[in-house]
């Protein structure tokens, strides 16, 4: 399993699905569930991006997945990163 970050921006119209059903939020992590992914932890920020959630799932193409089928409902645009533990980069850097 990969871990990723993914910079999620709301639309116009995701705005006003988060403002009537705020429960919306937990209903698409369990989509992401279904996708095999697994949500590890989830902010809401401030600033150009409306969400961050770090998680992981078993490989770049889920994500593309994801990206496309969440994007594609006209309520979201994702920017989805791979991500290292800064841990394992030093372990690789060493060898």
């Amino acid at each position: 399993m990969g871990r990723y970050i993914l910079l999620s921006k709301l639309t116009p119209q995701g705005r006003t699905t988060l403002k009537t059903r705020p429960e919306r939020i937990k209903e698409v992590n369990k989509e992401l569930e279904a996708f095999g992914v697994e949500v590890i932890e989830q902010y809401a920020v401030l600033g150009p991006y409306d969400f961050v959630n770090i998680v992981e799932a078993p490989d770049s193409d889920t994500i593309f997945r994801i990206a496309v089928e969440l994007g594609s409902r006209g309520t979201i645009e994702i920017m989805s990163m791979p991500a290292m533990a800064v841990d394992d980069l030093i372990e690789s850097l060493k060898r």
